[in-house]
């Protein structure tokens, strides 16, 4: 059994071309990767609404789009589009997935995914950075 992490991207980047890891540079961004690596997983991935699945060595463009802006259709068509980029690195039956991700970016995700963890549900950001502060000073 493998735990993979899921961390939803962020809007601020830089405006360059830079790994997945380097590009997003928000303080959500950064603290939810700091919080991901101290779980020791076996992969981390970012879910990013341009590219899909991405690993933090995947070298990007800086883009701007979001799940949310986008219509349910199209939230369903890149879910999708997630899911068959995950098949190839997880087995949705016996991985555990940790979702460091918003509802929009999760939702339908989730009905693919046997063994799920969201420690962050029903937090708002000031929460969920307040949160990953006090879990990374640990």
């Amino acid at each position: 059994m493998k735990n993979i992490v899921l961390i939803s991207c962020v809007s601020k980047k830089l405006d360059r071309k830079a790994t997945a890891e380097k590009i997003y540079t928000s303080s959500l961004f950064k603290k939810n990767l700091t919080y991901a690596k101290s779980l020791k997983p076996s992969g981390i991935f970012i879910l990013s609404a341009k590219h899909g699945l991405l690993k933090l060595t995947d070298e990007i463009e800086p883009y701007d789009k979001t799940l949310n802006k986008m219509s349910v259709g199209e939230q369903k068509e890149w879910s999708r589009l997630v899911i068959n980029q995950l098949k190839s690195v997880a087995d949705f039956k016996n991985d555990q997935f940790t979702f460091l991700a918003g509802k929009k970016y999760r939702q339908y995700l989730l009905s693919e995914l046997t063994r799920v963890k969201i420690p962050m549900k029903g937090l708002k950001i000031g929460e969920q950075l307040q949160w990953l502060t006090k879990q990374n000073s640990k």
